[in-house]
Protein backbone atom coordinates (compact mmCIF):
# COMPACT_ATOMS: atom_id res chain seq x y z
CA UNK A 1 0.00 0.00 0.00
CA UNK A 2 1.30 3.16 -0.95
CA UNK A 3 0.03 7.08 -1.12
CA UNK A 4 1.62 10.20 -1.86
CA UNK A 5 -0.57 12.67 -1.57
CA UNK A 6 -2.46 12.70 -4.81
CA UNK A 7 -3.49 9.07 -5.25
CA UNK A 8 -3.34 6.01 -3.19
CA UNK A 9 -2.21 2.78 -4.87
CA UNK A 10 -1.26 -0.67 -3.66
CA UNK A 11 0.11 -3.61 -5.45
CA UNK A 12 -1.72 -7.06 -6.12
CA UNK A 13 0.15 -10.21 -7.48
CA UNK A 14 -1.47 -11.27 -10.93
CA UNK A 15 1.11 -14.01 -11.70
CA UNK A 16 4.83 -14.94 -10.10
CA UNK A 17 6.68 -12.16 -10.36
CA UNK A 18 3.98 -9.66 -11.87
CA UNK A 19 2.16 -6.75 -10.61
CA UNK A 20 -0.04 -4.45 -11.17
CA UNK A 21 -1.25 -0.99 -10.07
CA UNK A 22 -4.00 0.95 -10.03
CA UNK A 23 -4.32 4.39 -12.29
CA UNK A 24 -5.52 7.40 -10.60
CA UNK A 25 -9.47 7.64 -10.35
CA UNK A 26 -9.93 11.54 -9.28
CA UNK A 27 -13.13 13.28 -8.88
CA UNK A 28 -13.49 16.60 -10.07
CA UNK A 29 -13.76 19.17 -7.81
CA UNK A 30 -15.14 21.77 -10.29
CA UNK A 31 -18.41 20.20 -9.52
CA UNK A 32 -18.56 22.45 -6.19
CA UNK A 33 -18.38 25.98 -5.98
CA UNK A 34 -16.86 27.16 -2.47
CA UNK A 35 -17.04 30.65 -0.99
CA UNK A 36 -14.20 32.19 -0.06
CA UNK A 37 -16.17 33.03 3.30
CA UNK A 38 -19.15 31.88 5.14
CA UNK A 39 -22.25 33.59 7.23
CA UNK A 40 -24.49 32.00 9.72
CA UNK A 41 -28.02 31.13 8.51
CA UNK A 42 -30.09 32.62 10.53
CA UNK A 43 -34.17 33.60 9.78
CA UNK A 44 -33.31 32.26 6.48
CA UNK A 45 -30.77 34.18 5.53
CA UNK A 46 -26.78 34.22 5.64
CA UNK A 47 -25.36 37.06 7.71
CA UNK A 48 -22.10 37.90 9.02
CA UNK A 49 -21.55 36.65 12.97
CA UNK A 50 -22.19 40.23 15.31
CA UNK A 51 -19.07 40.60 16.18
CA UNK A 52 -17.81 39.40 12.75
CA UNK A 53 -15.42 36.88 13.80
CA UNK A 54 -14.22 34.02 11.49
CA UNK A 55 -12.20 31.07 11.22
CA UNK A 56 -10.87 28.83 8.86
CA UNK A 57 -11.61 25.09 7.79
CA UNK A 58 -9.55 23.17 5.82
CA UNK A 59 -8.99 20.14 3.91
CA UNK A 60 -7.21 17.22 6.15
CA UNK A 61 -5.43 15.67 3.17
CA UNK A 62 -3.84 18.67 2.24
CA UNK A 63 -3.60 21.22 5.23
CA UNK A 64 -4.99 23.62 2.55
CA UNK A 65 -7.72 26.62 3.80
CA UNK A 66 -10.93 25.64 1.67
CA UNK A 67 -12.76 28.89 3.41
CA UNK A 68 -13.42 31.50 6.21
CA UNK A 69 -16.05 30.77 8.04
CA UNK A 70 -18.39 32.85 10.66
CA UNK A 71 -17.70 31.99 14.74
CA UNK A 72 -21.20 32.52 16.00
CA UNK A 73 -21.52 34.08 19.59
CA UNK A 74 -23.96 34.23 22.23
CA UNK A 75 -25.64 37.05 20.73
CA UNK A 76 -26.13 34.95 17.18
CA UNK A 77 -27.24 32.36 19.33
CA UNK A 78 -29.59 34.47 20.91
CA UNK A 79 -31.17 35.84 17.38
CA UNK A 80 -31.21 32.00 15.90
CA UNK A 81 -33.36 30.75 18.69
CA UNK A 82 -35.69 33.44 18.32
CA UNK A 83 -35.94 32.81 14.67
CA UNK A 84 -37.07 29.78 15.44
CA UNK A 85 -39.35 30.66 18.04
CA UNK A 86 -41.30 33.39 16.04
CA UNK A 87 -41.25 30.57 12.85
CA UNK A 88 -42.42 27.38 15.33
CA UNK A 89 -45.06 29.48 16.44
CA UNK A 90 -46.27 31.20 13.43
CA UNK A 91 -45.84 29.11 10.89
CA UNK A 92 -44.58 25.34 11.68
CA UNK A 93 -46.18 24.01 14.59
CA UNK A 94 -49.54 25.06 13.24
CA UNK A 95 -48.85 23.90 9.47
CA UNK A 96 -50.69 20.40 8.62
CA UNK A 97 -48.21 17.30 8.78
CA UNK A 98 -49.19 16.68 4.78
CA UNK A 99 -47.93 20.31 4.04
CA UNK A 100 -44.37 19.77 6.29
CA UNK A 101 -43.75 16.50 4.63
CA UNK A 102 -43.78 18.17 1.30
CA UNK A 103 -40.81 20.38 2.61
CA UNK A 104 -39.16 17.25 3.39
CA UNK A 105 -40.10 15.64 0.67
CA UNK A 106 -38.20 19.04 -1.61
CA UNK A 107 -35.23 18.59 0.52
CA UNK A 108 -34.76 15.01 -0.21
CA UNK A 109 -35.10 15.25 -3.58
CA UNK A 110 -32.70 18.49 -3.75
CA UNK A 111 -29.83 16.28 -2.13
CA UNK A 112 -30.32 13.50 -4.47
CA UNK A 113 -29.97 15.94 -7.40
CA UNK A 114 -27.01 17.73 -5.89
CA UNK A 115 -25.53 14.62 -4.51
CA UNK A 116 -22.07 14.60 -6.92
CA UNK A 117 -21.38 18.57 -5.01
CA UNK A 118 -22.65 16.74 -1.65
CA UNK A 119 -20.08 14.13 -1.69
CA UNK A 120 -17.20 16.17 -3.19
CA UNK A 121 -17.43 18.52 -0.51
CA UNK A 122 -17.81 16.20 2.27
CA UNK A 123 -14.40 14.37 0.69
CA UNK A 124 -12.89 17.72 1.19
CA UNK A 125 -13.71 18.83 4.22
CA UNK A 126 -13.43 15.84 6.27
CA UNK A 127 -11.01 13.32 4.16
CA UNK A 128 -13.14 10.63 4.28
CA UNK A 129 -12.96 8.42 0.40
CA UNK A 130 -15.20 10.19 -1.90
CA UNK A 131 -17.04 6.51 -2.77
CA UNK A 132 -17.94 6.43 1.24
CA UNK A 133 -19.25 10.26 0.50
CA UNK A 134 -20.89 9.18 -2.57
CA UNK A 135 -22.45 5.35 -1.63
CA UNK A 136 -22.83 5.81 1.94
CA UNK A 137 -23.65 9.36 3.19
CA UNK A 138 -25.45 11.19 0.62
CA UNK A 139 -27.92 8.42 -0.15
CA UNK A 140 -28.84 7.75 3.42
CA UNK A 141 -29.23 11.37 4.53
CA UNK A 142 -31.78 11.69 1.55
CA UNK A 143 -33.14 8.83 2.97
CA UNK A 144 -33.74 9.83 6.27
CA UNK A 145 -35.50 12.83 4.94
CA UNK A 146 -37.87 10.54 2.84
CA UNK A 147 -38.18 8.87 5.34
CA UNK A 148 -39.73 11.55 8.58
CA UNK A 149 -41.58 13.09 5.37
CA UNK A 150 -43.81 9.88 5.35
CA UNK A 151 -44.17 10.47 9.10
CA UNK A 152 -44.93 13.80 9.32
CA UNK A 153 -48.99 13.44 8.69
CA UNK A 154 -49.47 10.18 10.60
CA UNK A 155 -48.13 10.86 14.30
CA UNK A 156 -51.09 10.19 15.69
CA UNK A 157 -50.73 6.82 14.50
CA UNK A 158 -47.31 6.27 15.48
CA UNK A 159 -48.44 4.88 19.41
CA UNK A 160 -47.41 7.89 21.06
CA UNK A 161 -51.63 8.79 22.65
CA UNK A 162 -53.91 10.33 20.72
CA UNK A 163 -52.15 13.86 20.15
CA UNK A 164 -48.79 14.11 20.45
CA UNK A 165 -47.38 17.57 20.05
CA UNK A 166 -43.85 18.94 18.99
CA UNK A 167 -41.79 20.34 22.00
CA UNK A 168 -41.18 23.72 20.40
CA UNK A 169 -37.29 24.63 19.42
CA UNK A 170 -34.68 22.14 18.99
CA UNK A 171 -31.20 22.24 19.51
CA UNK A 172 -28.74 20.17 17.88
CA UNK A 173 -24.94 19.65 18.39
CA UNK A 174 -23.56 17.05 15.41
CA UNK A 175 -19.84 15.91 15.33
CA UNK A 176 -17.14 15.89 12.24
CA UNK A 177 -17.16 12.15 11.42
CA UNK A 178 -20.31 11.90 9.32
CA UNK A 179 -21.15 16.07 8.95
CA UNK A 180 -24.43 15.94 6.54
CA UNK A 181 -25.40 12.28 7.68
CA UNK A 182 -25.53 13.23 11.42
CA UNK A 183 -27.52 16.79 9.98
CA UNK A 184 -30.13 14.62 8.44
CA UNK A 185 -30.63 12.17 11.69
CA UNK A 186 -31.21 15.36 13.61
CA UNK A 187 -33.10 17.68 11.54
CA UNK A 188 -35.43 15.39 9.46
CA UNK A 189 -37.29 13.93 12.66
CA UNK A 190 -37.61 17.07 14.42
CA UNK A 191 -39.37 18.58 11.45
CA UNK A 192 -41.31 15.98 10.80
CA UNK A 193 -43.10 16.21 14.40
CA UNK A 194 -43.69 19.67 14.35
CA UNK A 195 -40.66 21.49 15.67
CA UNK A 196 -38.21 24.39 14.25
CA UNK A 197 -34.22 23.92 14.85
CA UNK A 198 -30.92 25.77 15.68
CA UNK A 199 -28.07 23.42 14.08
CA UNK A 200 -24.45 23.80 14.92
CA UNK A 201 -22.38 21.79 13.12
CA UNK A 202 -18.67 20.91 13.94
CA UNK A 203 -15.49 23.01 13.97
CA UNK A 204 -13.75 21.35 11.57
CA UNK A 205 -16.72 20.37 9.21
CA UNK A 206 -19.09 22.96 8.67
CA UNK A 207 -19.61 22.78 4.47
CA UNK A 208 -22.09 20.52 3.98
CA UNK A 209 -24.66 22.03 6.73
CA UNK A 210 -24.00 25.67 4.97
CA UNK A 211 -24.37 23.73 1.86
CA UNK A 212 -27.81 22.19 3.67
CA UNK A 213 -29.08 25.56 4.83
CA UNK A 214 -29.26 26.50 0.86
CA UNK A 215 -31.04 23.64 0.20
CA UNK A 216 -33.79 24.82 2.91
CA UNK A 217 -33.79 27.91 0.50
CA UNK A 218 -33.95 25.78 -2.27
CA UNK A 219 -36.83 23.82 -0.81
CA UNK A 220 -38.71 27.10 -0.03
CA UNK A 221 -38.57 26.37 3.83
CA UNK A 222 -40.12 28.67 5.89
CA UNK A 223 -36.90 31.24 7.98
CA UNK A 224 -36.23 30.42 10.53
CA UNK A 225 -37.61 26.78 10.71
CA UNK A 226 -33.58 25.81 10.09
CA UNK A 227 -30.77 27.77 11.27
CA UNK A 228 -27.42 26.80 11.21
CA UNK A 229 -25.02 28.12 13.31
CA UNK A 230 -21.07 27.29 12.52
CA UNK A 231 -18.23 27.64 15.55
CA UNK A 232 -16.19 26.00 18.13
CA UNK A 233 -17.54 24.38 21.39
CA UNK A 234 -18.41 27.81 22.93
CA UNK A 235 -21.35 27.79 20.54
CA UNK A 236 -22.19 24.43 21.35
CA UNK A 237 -21.95 25.60 25.03
CA UNK A 238 -24.17 28.39 24.56
CA UNK A 239 -27.18 27.02 22.29
CA UNK A 240 -26.86 23.89 25.35
CA UNK A 241 -27.38 26.43 28.07
CA UNK A 242 -29.76 29.04 26.49
CA UNK A 243 -32.95 29.22 28.02
CA UNK A 244 -35.28 29.69 24.89
CA UNK A 245 -34.41 25.91 23.68
CA UNK A 246 -36.93 23.06 24.36
CA UNK A 247 -34.59 20.20 23.19
CA UNK A 248 -31.38 19.41 22.93
CA UNK A 249 -30.00 16.73 20.54
CA UNK A 250 -26.40 15.84 20.52
CA UNK A 251 -23.91 13.55 19.04
CA UNK A 252 -20.26 13.32 19.61
CA UNK A 253 -17.95 12.60 22.93
CA UNK A 254 -18.97 11.21 25.98
CA UNK A 255 -16.93 14.08 27.73
CA UNK A 256 -18.96 16.46 26.25
CA UNK A 257 -21.59 14.94 26.54
CA UNK A 258 -21.57 14.65 30.42
CA UNK A 259 -21.37 18.11 30.31
CA UNK A 260 -24.44 19.51 28.31
CA UNK A 261 -26.41 16.81 30.69
CA UNK A 262 -25.07 18.58 33.38
CA UNK A 263 -25.93 22.00 32.14
CA UNK A 264 -29.24 20.81 31.64
CA UNK A 265 -30.17 19.41 34.54
CA UNK A 266 -33.09 20.78 36.04
CA UNK A 267 -34.12 22.68 33.43
CA UNK A 268 -37.06 20.86 32.60
CA UNK A 269 -35.42 20.32 28.58
CA UNK A 270 -35.56 17.36 27.04
CA UNK A 271 -32.27 15.46 26.03
CA UNK A 272 -31.35 12.76 23.89
CA UNK A 273 -27.16 11.80 24.03
CA UNK A 274 -25.77 9.74 21.32
CA UNK A 275 -21.84 9.25 22.65
CA UNK A 276 -18.43 7.09 22.40
CA UNK A 277 -18.36 3.06 21.83
CA UNK A 278 -15.72 0.71 22.10
CA UNK A 279 -17.50 -2.05 20.22
CA UNK A 280 -17.11 -5.73 20.22
CA UNK A 281 -16.84 -7.64 16.91
CA UNK A 282 -17.37 -11.49 18.12
CA UNK A 283 -15.98 -14.21 15.51
CA UNK A 284 -16.93 -17.58 16.03
CA UNK A 285 -14.70 -20.91 14.63
CA UNK A 286 -17.85 -21.69 13.08
CA UNK A 287 -18.32 -18.40 11.11
CA UNK A 288 -17.53 -17.45 7.06
CA UNK A 289 -14.24 -16.76 7.27
CA UNK A 290 -13.92 -14.40 4.23
CA UNK A 291 -16.82 -12.43 5.13
CA UNK A 292 -16.39 -12.35 8.57
CA UNK A 293 -12.95 -10.48 7.55
CA UNK A 294 -14.94 -8.27 4.96
CA UNK A 295 -17.54 -7.18 8.38
CA UNK A 296 -14.10 -6.66 10.33
CA UNK A 297 -12.53 -4.17 7.91
CA UNK A 298 -16.14 -2.57 7.19
CA UNK A 299 -16.59 -2.47 11.32
CA UNK A 300 -12.77 -0.69 12.05
CA UNK A 301 -11.38 0.38 9.31
CA UNK A 302 -14.83 2.20 7.38
CA UNK A 303 -14.23 6.43 7.41
CA UNK A 304 -10.65 6.33 8.79
CA UNK A 305 -12.45 4.57 12.40
CA UNK A 306 -14.16 7.82 12.85
CA UNK A 307 -16.99 5.77 13.88
CA UNK A 308 -18.40 5.49 17.12
CA UNK A 309 -20.06 2.23 17.00
CA UNK A 310 -16.93 0.88 15.16
CA UNK A 311 -15.97 -2.84 15.97
CA UNK A 312 -12.45 -1.19 17.24
CA UNK A 313 -12.23 -4.57 19.87
CA UNK A 314 -12.40 -8.24 17.72
CA UNK A 315 -13.07 -11.32 19.71
CA UNK A 316 -12.06 -14.36 17.79
CA UNK A 317 -12.91 -17.60 19.47
CA UNK A 318 -9.02 -19.16 20.02
CA UNK A 319 -9.62 -21.98 17.38
CA UNK A 320 -9.84 -19.87 14.50
CA UNK A 321 -7.33 -16.79 15.59
CA UNK A 322 -4.59 -17.81 13.65
CA UNK A 323 -6.56 -18.31 10.31
CA UNK A 324 -8.67 -14.73 10.95
CA UNK A 325 -5.55 -12.44 11.50
CA UNK A 326 -3.77 -14.20 9.02
CA UNK A 327 -6.24 -13.07 6.91
CA UNK A 328 -7.30 -10.02 7.59
CA UNK A 329 -3.38 -8.96 7.19
CA UNK A 330 -3.83 -9.96 3.72
CA UNK A 331 -6.63 -7.84 3.38
CA UNK A 332 -5.36 -4.96 4.49
CA UNK A 333 -2.46 -5.29 2.21
CA UNK A 334 -5.13 -4.58 -0.59
CA UNK A 335 -6.27 -1.39 0.95
CA UNK A 336 -5.31 1.66 -0.62
CA UNK A 337 -4.33 5.25 1.30
CA UNK A 338 -4.47 8.33 -0.27
CA UNK A 339 -6.07 11.10 -1.82
CA UNK A 340 -9.90 11.40 -0.29
CA UNK A 341 -10.91 12.40 -4.16
CA UNK A 342 -9.67 8.94 -5.70
CA UNK A 343 -12.08 6.93 -6.12
CA UNK A 344 -10.20 4.15 -5.75
CA UNK A 345 -9.02 5.00 -2.16
CA UNK A 346 -9.97 2.87 1.30
CA UNK A 347 -8.38 5.11 3.80
CA UNK A 348 -8.71 8.39 3.71
CA UNK A 349 -7.27 11.53 6.02
CA UNK A 350 -7.60 11.80 9.66
CA UNK A 351 -10.17 14.37 10.10
CA UNK A 352 -7.93 16.80 12.29
CA UNK A 353 -4.24 17.10 13.58
CA UNK A 354 -6.08 16.81 17.34
CA UNK A 355 -7.40 13.74 16.49
CA UNK A 356 -4.54 11.97 14.58
CA UNK A 357 -2.38 12.87 17.90
CA UNK A 358 -5.10 11.12 20.17
CA UNK A 359 -4.98 8.49 17.62
CA UNK A 360 -1.04 8.58 17.49
CA UNK A 361 -0.75 9.04 21.60
CA UNK A 362 -2.94 5.40 22.09
CA UNK A 363 -1.33 3.57 20.03
CA UNK A 364 2.33 4.11 21.18
CA UNK A 365 0.26 3.21 24.29
CA UNK A 366 -0.53 0.22 23.42
CA UNK A 367 2.92 -1.04 22.31
CA UNK A 368 4.54 0.17 25.63
CA UNK A 369 1.77 -1.93 27.36
CA UNK A 370 3.11 -5.04 25.53
CA UNK A 371 0.72 -5.60 22.60
CA UNK A 372 2.17 -6.47 19.52
CA UNK A 373 1.71 -3.73 16.57
CA UNK A 374 1.10 -4.52 12.89
CA UNK A 375 0.60 -2.07 9.51
CA UNK A 376 0.69 -3.06 5.87
CA UNK A 377 3.54 -1.72 4.33
CA UNK A 378 2.34 1.77 3.81
CA UNK A 379 4.33 5.23 2.90
CA UNK A 380 2.17 8.20 4.06
CA UNK A 381 1.82 11.38 2.63
CA UNK A 382 3.89 14.10 3.08
CA UNK A 383 1.08 16.89 3.88
CA UNK A 384 -2.32 15.55 6.00
CA UNK A 385 -2.68 14.24 8.43
CA UNK A 386 -2.66 10.62 7.98
CA UNK A 387 -2.56 7.11 10.14
CA UNK A 388 -1.87 3.64 8.45
CA UNK A 389 -5.12 0.74 9.17
CA UNK A 390 -3.04 -0.52 12.52
CA UNK A 391 -3.94 -4.47 14.05
CA UNK A 392 -3.16 -4.98 17.75
CA UNK A 393 -2.80 -8.92 19.03
CA UNK A 394 -1.68 -9.78 22.32
CA UNK A 395 -4.03 -7.14 23.65
CA UNK A 396 -4.91 -7.73 27.26
CA UNK A 397 -8.52 -6.31 28.92
CA UNK A 398 -6.21 -4.01 30.97
CA UNK A 399 -4.65 -1.71 28.23
CA UNK A 400 -5.37 1.17 27.24
CA UNK A 401 -6.19 0.27 23.78
CA UNK A 402 -8.73 -2.26 24.85
CA UNK A 403 -10.67 0.12 27.28
CA UNK A 404 -10.53 3.52 25.43
CA UNK A 405 -12.10 4.86 22.18
CA UNK A 406 -9.43 5.40 19.55
CA UNK A 407 -11.91 6.99 16.75
CA UNK A 408 -9.27 5.70 14.52
CA UNK A 409 -8.21 2.53 12.25
CA UNK A 410 -6.71 0.65 15.34
CA UNK A 411 -8.19 -2.75 15.67
CA UNK A 412 -7.25 -4.25 19.29
CA UNK A 413 -7.56 -8.43 18.92
CA UNK A 414 -8.72 -10.30 21.89
CA UNK A 415 -9.32 -14.16 22.34
CA UNK A 416 -12.33 -15.95 23.88
CA UNK A 417 -12.92 -19.61 24.59
CA UNK A 418 -17.10 -19.74 25.27
CA UNK A 419 -20.03 -18.23 24.68
CA UNK A 420 -19.80 -17.06 27.89
CA UNK A 421 -16.20 -15.90 27.97
CA UNK A 422 -17.27 -13.69 24.51
CA UNK A 423 -20.23 -12.04 26.30
CA UNK A 424 -17.88 -11.28 29.14
CA UNK A 425 -15.17 -9.52 27.51
CA UNK A 426 -17.77 -7.72 24.90
CA UNK A 427 -19.51 -6.67 28.23
CA UNK A 428 -16.19 -5.50 29.90
CA UNK A 429 -16.31 -2.06 28.67
CA UNK A 430 -18.28 1.57 30.42
CA UNK A 431 -20.01 1.84 26.65
CA UNK A 432 -22.94 0.25 25.30
CA UNK A 433 -23.64 1.25 21.75
CA UNK A 434 -23.30 -1.60 19.54
CA UNK A 435 -21.78 -5.30 18.48
CA UNK A 436 -21.01 -7.66 16.33
CA UNK A 437 -21.73 -11.47 16.10
CA UNK A 438 -20.58 -14.02 13.18
CA UNK A 439 -21.74 -17.44 13.33
CA UNK A 440 -23.52 -19.92 11.21
CA UNK A 441 -26.03 -20.56 14.61
CA UNK A 442 -28.91 -18.63 14.43
CA UNK A 443 -29.80 -19.64 18.44
CA UNK A 444 -26.22 -18.30 19.21
CA UNK A 445 -26.52 -15.25 17.43
CA UNK A 446 -30.09 -14.81 19.49
CA UNK A 447 -28.29 -16.21 23.03
CA UNK A 448 -25.69 -13.45 22.42
CA UNK A 449 -28.11 -10.42 21.53
CA UNK A 450 -30.35 -11.04 24.35
CA UNK A 451 -26.91 -11.04 26.99
CA UNK A 452 -25.04 -8.21 25.24
CA UNK A 453 -25.24 -4.72 26.46
CA UNK A 454 -25.06 -2.49 23.55
CA UNK A 455 -27.86 -0.94 21.59
CA UNK A 456 -27.17 -2.68 18.34
CA UNK A 457 -26.49 -5.99 17.54
CA UNK A 458 -25.27 -6.45 13.68
CA UNK A 459 -25.55 -10.58 12.91
CA UNK A 460 -23.55 -11.65 9.91
CA UNK A 461 -22.94 -7.82 9.01
CA UNK A 462 -21.55 -4.69 10.37
CA UNK A 463 -22.56 -0.68 9.57
CA UNK A 464 -25.86 -1.62 8.26
CA UNK A 465 -28.01 1.23 8.36
CA UNK A 466 -31.71 2.10 7.57
CA UNK A 467 -33.61 5.27 8.34
CA UNK A 468 -36.59 2.99 9.90
CA UNK A 469 -34.42 1.26 12.53
CA UNK A 470 -33.44 3.10 15.84
CA UNK A 471 -29.90 3.61 16.97
CA UNK A 472 -28.49 4.10 20.33
CA UNK A 473 -26.84 3.06 22.96
CA UNK A 474 -26.65 3.07 26.88
CA UNK A 475 -24.45 3.58 30.10
CA UNK A 476 -21.30 6.05 28.89
CA UNK A 477 -22.61 6.06 25.02
CA UNK A 478 -25.60 7.74 26.27
CA UNK A 479 -29.38 7.95 25.91
CA UNK A 480 -32.22 8.06 23.86
CA UNK A 481 -32.63 6.52 19.99
CA UNK A 482 -32.48 8.05 16.36
CA UNK A 483 -34.11 6.72 13.65
CA UNK A 484 -37.34 4.80 12.73
CA UNK A 485 -40.34 5.38 14.81
CA UNK A 486 -38.29 5.96 17.95
CA UNK A 487 -36.61 8.84 16.50
CA UNK A 488 -39.58 10.75 16.52
CA UNK A 489 -40.42 10.25 19.84
CA UNK A 490 -37.39 12.40 21.14
CA UNK A 491 -38.56 15.31 19.44
CA UNK A 492 -42.85 15.15 20.64
CA UNK A 493 -44.26 15.70 23.96
CA UNK A 494 -46.80 12.76 23.73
Amino acid sequence: MDGDGARGSALATTAPGLAWEYAPAPESRDVVSIAPEYGLFIDGEFGPAADGGTFATINPATEEPLARVAQAGPADVGRAVAAARRAYETTWRPMPGAERAKYLYRIARVLQERAREFAVLESLDNGKPIKESRDTDIPLAAAHFFYYAGWADKLEHAGFGPGPRPLGVAGQIIPWNFPLLMAAWKLAPALAAGNTCVLKPAETTPLTALLLAEVCQQAGLPPGVVNVLTGAGGTGAALAGHQGVDKIAFTGSTEVGKQIAATVAGTGKKVTLELGGKAANIIFDDAPVEAAVEGIVNGIFFNQGHVCCAGSRLLVQESAAQEVTDRLRRRLGTLRLGDPLDKNTDIGAINSRAQLDKITELSAAGQAEGADRWSPPCELPGRGFWFAPTIFTGVAQSHRIAREEIFGPVLSVLTFRTPDEAVAKANNTPYGLSAGVWTEKGSRILWLASKLRAGVVWANTYNRFDPASPFGGYTESGYGREGGRHGLAAYLDA
